[in-house]
C-alpha cells in the first residue's frame, strides 16, 4: 500500500526504499509538502518528486538508478570541437529563475511538464538557500541552454536540463562536470535511464548500492571553492 505523507509534518520519515513499487518503477510515497527541509531528506535518502499537476506530489526512488562520476564524463570529438570552438560562454547560478522556466516549457512530441509552478517555486528555495543551483549557456546574451539541481556534500541530483540550439545542454553538462571534478564531488545522480547521458557516460547501478553511495559521500564537505566562491562575474 502506497504511503501517504502528512503535509503538516516536514520531518516525517520516508518509507523504506525497498518498498516502492516495481510498476512504475520506484513509486515511493505521495503527499507530503515541497519544503526545504523535506527535500533535502528526500535527496539524501534517494528520493526525489514528480508528479503533473492534476496529481499529488509523488515521491521516487527507482531501481535501478542513472548515476555518472564526473571525472568520467564522455566527450564525443564533435563536443570536444565544439567546445573549443568557444562560441558559447558557461555561468553558474546567473540564471537559476530563467533556466528552470526554461527546463518547464514543453518538450518535443510531449504534453505538459512535470514542473509545475510549486516545483519552481521550491527549487527556487533551494536556490536561494545555496543548495540548488543553475549552470547557463550563453551566446551572444541570449540563454541556450543550461541545467539545474541540487548539491548535497560531494553528490550533485541532477534535475532537468534544455537546449535551444544543438547541444546546448551537453556543453552545459560538461562545464558542471569540469567544475564538480575540481570541486571534489564524487557522484552526479541522473535520475533512471536516459539515451543522452548515456552517450556522456552515465550508468546505471542498483538503488542499494546508490543508497551507500549517499550514505558515503552526502556528509563529505566540497572544495570550500565550490558554488559561491567560483560563481562567474
Amino acid at each position: 500500500m502506497l504511503t501517504w505523507l502528512n503535509p503538516e509534518d516536514e520531518k516525517q520519515a520516508f518509507p523504506a526504499l525497498d518498498t516502492a513499487t516495481d510498476e512504475p518503477n520506484g513509486l515511493l510515497a505521495a503527499g507530503g509538502c515541497l519544503c526545504p527541509n523535506r527535500l533535502i531528506n528526500a535527496y539524501r535518502n534517494g528520493i526525489f518528486p514528480w508528479f503533473s499537476d492534476d496529481q499529488p506530489i509523488l515521491w521516487w526512488s527507482p531501481d535501478p538508478r542513472l548515476v555518472l562520476r564526473p571525472s568520467d564524463i564522455h566527450l564525443s570529438k564533435s563536443l570536444k570541437k565544439l567546445i573549443r570552438k568557444d562560441l558559447y560562454q558557461c555561468t553558474i547560478d546567473k540564471a537559476f529563475n530563467q533556466v528552470i522556466k526554461a527546463c518547464s516549457g514543453p518538450r518535443l512530441n510531449e504534453d505538459g511538464t512535470w514542473i509545475t509552478d510549486s516545483m519552481k517555486q521550491a527549487y527556487q528555495e533551494l536556490h536561494d538557500l545555496g543548495v540548488a543551483h543553475s549552470i547557463e549557456v550563453w551566446q551572444d546574451d541570449q540563454l541556450i541552454g543550461g541545467l539545474y539541481g541540487v548539491a548535497i556534500g560531494q553528490v550533485f541530483f541532477g534535475e532537468s536540463m534544455f537546449s535551444h540550439e544543438p547541444n546546448a545542454s551537453k556543453v552545459a553538462f560538461a562545464y558542471l562536470c569540469e567544475k564538480l571534478n575540481q570541486w571534489g564531488y564524487q557522484y552526479i545522480d541522473c535520475q533512471v535511464e536516459s539515451e543522452h547521458l548515456i552517450s556522456l557516460g552515465a550508468y546505471e547501478i542498483d538503488r542499494e548500492f546508490f543508497k551507500t553511495i549517499l550514505e558515503k559521500h552526502c556528509d563529505n564537505s566540497p572544495s570550500q571553492y565550490a558554488w559561491s566562491a567560483f560563481k562567474e562575474p
